[in-house]
């Protein structure tokens, strides 16, 4: 791949039903894969290419003294020692354009400060990865260090609210809550938190930079090519015109690559001082700073009933870390917002600054923590009002969203319930916690609501007629892994009907028309509706071509009675008259046979709250003596609009359960509390299951039609799976044991010393 290419995919032979909507059409990129030919920003080689290493600071605050470079650029190979006493100096300090999620606070090398243990201070280039490396380990770092803070509880007394919640305030308030709370039948107070966590996705993140005069042309490993171009562009002091940034595959991503880190803009720094091009990757213990995480939150609870089982106030106080360089909002109580029905609600964001790296979202970023606190709450009011849990998540169900004002566009949550608690045989759930035994094991179930919003912005999409009949889509998002080079050919196959052999898919490149970030769910909603809008313009296109032309069998037919039907235009109600796309393309070849859209939500976009709901059931064994925890069966049913691909779909939510049962019994990031490194920066420590950890998993999609979500009706998946499960598995805990974790991981030491 050079830098005037890109990447164009067609689908292999596949099943006219798997073509359609809904149909479980396998991944059109899976071949490439599998045969190990599809290359990622890591992957690409470019003539004279060189080798880029990270270095980064090993105290939490304060400055650089000095960095002796000396014995570094004598080594064999090295070419360049970047630092800041010697790094270009860019537009605003390097500064310019944050506005996230693209644009951050980055460490450009401006300046001597120090924020946070891990912050790039220094890049070395060489000839090789080997001679790039072993540079970095010569250089000899002094500092003038600072006494970093770190202490969260010291820290709250600096606490402040962020400027907004995901475009919502802070902090919100409806009815009255003290005068509830204080004549309530059923009260709970507790407090819950959530660890620190850090994105590892299967390849980490890359760059390759090359310049060809004042063009810059970047491979990266993101989410956001357009997002990535503006901050560069932004950064550098270039025209947007000057950039391009291509991405055709992504080894993984969950939020972490949905922002331009430092590391890429360095990499573009570092290509135009050494006049060739330069990569630099991530490696995997840097991934644990520079690159964003899932703060630590601490949420504090009030949640009180009536006597037969009503919410009567809610109060959701959030305190979670920031960076003391960025406020980052992890905006754990907007579910508690919407979620029940209850007339007094209260919720409040604080942001507790410290000497850390700046956080970032993380797959399902405050609905995936909100979820574990407000379920576990839901469920130890439920035990003290004597209810069933499951019962009790029913009398509050929500039918309107008290928190914006607004009725839901669709919401099957009560069929959810039903079918999922059906299939799980909830109803042999003996109440009594610690009651059910199998020989030395005590057996748990737990319940949780899912909830994820349905997002949907506005997107670009272009369709070609190709001359030998096909047809060339083009849209600048992404596939993370999740299925979006299969996907969109879906879309484009099933609105034109043509086999997916026909469509030529082209992502991953600002190249292409514009798309936004693929996060928040919304890829299949955003660049789906874009693709779907395309393919039937150029339906139209194609129909008003041939009706207007003399050589068409189709010349002179009504608009209205044309159709296109296995790549052929023909008359409605006489299938034989019409003809090929070949054989219009082949008259046509001078003209061109192209469109473009741009598929906006439509002004009803804000009549509506849009969500994706679920009901997660778990089943655990405890250990009665050792409290060793296993997860044998999970059983989840979803609403989630029209379910596009059976199977990525599929995968996406059985992605995001065992994310959830990762969550509860697994991830947590352990900081030094007295130098702010991290102390398991690798995946030998930070532990994540293996195949032996996930049980059996049973999914149910709910049928469900949105028709104001937009033309395909799909809500996105790609999150709504890890919501709720850690709450389900705490409650199933609980019910187990008798003993309420409310810190996640839940862990074996923490089960043990618990009380009942």
């Amino acid at each position: 791949m050079d830098a005037t290419s890109t990447l164009t995919l067609t689908s292999p032979a596949a099943g006219a039903e798997d073509g359609k909507l809904g149909g479980a059409l396998s991944r059109v990129d899976g071949p490439l894969k599998v045969c190990g030919q599809a290359r990622y920003a890591a992957d690409v080689h470019l003539p004279g290419l060189t080798h880029a290493t990270l270095v980064q600071s090993r105290v939490a605050a304060g400055r650089i003294r000095s960095i002796d470079t000396q014995a570094a650029q004598a080594h064999p190979g090295v070419l360049l020692v970047m630092t800041p006493f010697n790094a270009p100096r860019l537009p605003e300090g390097g500064q310019a354009g944050i506005k996230p999620p693209a644009g951050r606070t980055l460490s450009l090398l401006q300046d001597d400060r120090v924020h946070y243990d891990g912050q790039p201070i220094a890049v070395v280039v060489a000839e090789t990865l080997e001679a790039s490396r072993q540079g970095a380990r010569l250089l000899q770092v002094e500092y003038d260090q600072e006494p970093p803070q770190l202490d969260f509880e010291a820290a709250k007394a600096q606490a402040h609210p962020p400027k907004e919640a995901q475009g919502q305030e802070p902090d919100s308030r409806r009815g009255d809550v003290e005068a509830a709370w204080s004549q309530a039948a059923h009260r709970l107070e507790a407090t819950y938190s959530t660890p620190l966590e850090h994105h590892n996705p299967l390849e980490t993140h890359a760059t390759l930079a090359s310049w060809d005069g004042d063009q810059l042309t970047l491979w990266d490993s993101t989410q956001y090519v357009h997002g990535v171009k503006q901050t560069l562009s932004q950064r550098l002091g270039l025209q947007a015109e000057q950039v391009r940034v291509v991405s055709p595959f992504v080894g993984g991503a969950f939020g972490s690559k949905g922002s331009a880190w430092s590391h890429v803009v360095l990499a573009a720094m570092a290509a135009r001082e050494v006049k060739r091009p330069v990569r630099l990757v991530v490696e995997r213990t840097q991934m644990f700073g520079p690159v964003g995480n899932r703060p630590f939150t601490q949420q504090q609870f009030r949640l009180a009933a009536d006597g037969g089982g009503q919410l009567t106030a809610l109060e959701h106080r959030v305190h979670a870390e920031t960076s003391r360089i960025e406020d980052w909002i992890e905006p754990s109580a907007l579910i508690s917002r919407f979620l029940y029905a209850c007339d007094n609600v209260a919720t409040t964001h604080r942001l507790v600054p410290l000497n850390v790296g700046v956080p970032t979202f993380q797959r399902a970023p405050g609905e995936a923590t909100g979820s574990f606190a407000l379920e576990s709450a839901m469920d130890e009011l439920a035990h003290q009002a004597g209810l069933d849990p499951l019962e009790f998540r029913r009398r509050n169900h929500s039918d309107f969203d008290a928190g914006q004002q607004l009725p839901y566009s669709s919401k099957s949550l009560l069929a959810c319930y039903d079918q999922g608690a059906q299939a799980f045989g909830w109803s042999q759930r003996n109440p009594k916690p610690r009651a059910t035994r199998r020989g030395d094991v005590l057996v748990g179930y737990g319940v949780a609501t899912a909830t994820y919003p349905a997002k949907r912005l506005a997107s670009e999409a272009r369709a070609t007629l190709l001359p030998d009949g096909r047809v060339r889509v083009q849209c600048g998002t992404h596939d993370l892994g999740t299925g979006t080079w299969t996907l969109l050919t879906q879309v484009a196959a099933d609105r034109l009907d043509l086999p997916p052999a026909r469509i030529a898919l082209e992502i991953g490149d600002t190249a292409l028309p514009m798309a936004p970030v693929s996060g928040g769910s919304m890829t299949a909603a955003s660049a789906g509706a874009a693709v779907h809008a395309v393919c039937e313009l150029l339906r139209t296109h194609l129909a008003e071509l041939a009706v207007t032309d003399e050589a068409s069998p189709l010349h002179g037919v009504p608009h209205e009675l044309i159709e296109l039907r296995e790549g052929r235009l023909r008359k409605t109600d006489e299938p034989g008259r019409g003809e090929t796309l070949e054989s219009l393309a082949a008259r046509h070849a001078d003209i061109d046979l192209q469109v473009n859209v741009r598929a906006t939500p439509g002004p009803d976009a804000e009549k509506y709250s849009k969500h994706s709901f679920g009901a997660v059931f778990v089943e655990v064994h405890v250990d009665a003596d050792l409290g060793e925890i296993r997860v044998p069966r999970i059983v989840a049913a979803y609403s989630v609009g029209n379910l596009l691909n059976a199977k990525t779909g599929r995968s996406q939510l059985l992605g995001g359960i065992v994310w959830g049962l990762s969550m509860a019994l697994h991830e947590h990031s352990l900081r030094d509390p007295r130098y702010g490194r991290i102390a398991n920066a690798n995946l030998g420590e930070y532990h994540i299951p293996v195949n032996a950890d996930i049980p059996d998993i049973e999914l149910i999609i709910v049928p469900e039609d949105d028709p104001h979500i937009g033309p395909l009706g799909a809500k996105g998946i790609g999150e709504i799976g890890i919501t709720g499960v850690a709450g389900a598995i705490a409650n199933a805990v609980w019910h187990a044991t008798g003993r309420r974790i409310r810190d996640l991981p839940i862990s074996l030491d923490s089960l043990l010393h618990a009380q009942r």
